[in-house]
């Protein structure tokens, strides 16, 4: 049996996500019909293919632009990413946190927001809703205000922002502060 030896995959975060876009990317969304149906992002440029039936269908999607893989966490979506660099894929990225961060970040989706299962309401970035981490912005995580509203222990009120475990280059890498 050959072994083939694969990169690391490429994480963006939602911010240069929406970047790509302008510039063509395509989205690839890798969740069930039921859960794109319930929540979706708004955008223009994205097709659904589920994981559960990603073998079956990765020779629809293009090789000639950019794609990104998105899913609620980033989980489901970074197996897809492996996936499609295995089938010699070099333009794919997996989005980093997911539809998760996306909304965090306040980017548009369409349908009901829902506090996801996988998402620790004791993390900084882990809340689907904003208002309920409000450090997860990086404008607000180390003032008197966001402090204020969370115990002192919070991973939020850290003396830098470098110090935010969401912010740190080793939670989504070099590029993680410019997202977080």
């Amino acid at each position: 049996m050959t072994v083939k030896t694969l990169a690391e995959a490429q994480e963006v975060c939602p911010t240069t996500t929406r970047r790509l876009l302008t510039e063509g990317a395509l989205l690839v969304d890798v969740r069930e019909p039921n859960e794109v149906a319930t929540l979706a992002l708004d955008v223009g440029s994205v097709v659904n293919i589920p994981l559960s039936q990603f073998e079956q269908r990765w020779s629809e999607l293009p090789r000639d632009r950019e794609l990104v893989l998105v899913c609620e966490t980033g989980a489901r979506s970074l197996k897809a990413t492996y996936f499609l660099q295995y089938q010699g894929f070099e333009r794919v990225a997996n989005m980093g946190g997911g539809l998760v961060k996306w909304m965090t970040k306040g980017f548009p989706v369409k349908g009901q927001r829902h506090e996801p299962a996988a998402a620790s309401s004791s993390s900084c970035c882990g809340s689907a809703d904003a208002a309920s981490a409000p450090c997860c912005d990086s404008a607000a995580a180390n003032t008197a205000s966001c402090c204020a509203t969370s115990s002192s222990a919070a991973p939020c009120c850290a003396t830098s922002e470098a110090d935010v475990p969401c912010c740190t280059p080793a939670a989504g890498g070099a590029s993680a502060q410019a997202c977080c």
